[in-house]
């Protein structure tokens, strides 16, 4: 699966069983992260297209966020190909 990230066109893949921060990792993108776990919104970023899961039941969320396609790659896998708006996202290697 791809993941696209907006606005800096960085893309990277994703099998979906691992969350979207740690294979932006491996794939030596940087996201804006801090816990880990999903409480602090360090990492919260919009949902452009696709579809996607929290691995934990109820994340720093609000339900208002979440309807409008918020989420928390800390802790969020990807379903299918995406686009998410993460201005903070850089590639950590030249290519």
């Amino acid at each position: 699966m791809k993941v696209r990230l907006e606005p800096s066109g960085l893309d990277f893949e994703t099998d979906g069983d691992i969350t979207l921060l740690k294979a932006a990792e491996a794939a030596g993108i940087e996201l804006p992260s801090s816990c880990r776990n999903g409480t602090c919104r360090t990492c919260i970023c919009l949902r452009l297209a696709g579809e996607t899961r929290h691995i934990i039941e109820w994340p720093g969320l609000s339900a208002e966020e979440k309807a409008e396609g918020w989420i928390l790659p800390c802790v969020a896998q990807a379903l299918g190909d995406i686009t998410l708006e993460v201005p903070g996202a850089r590639a950590l290697f030249a290519d």
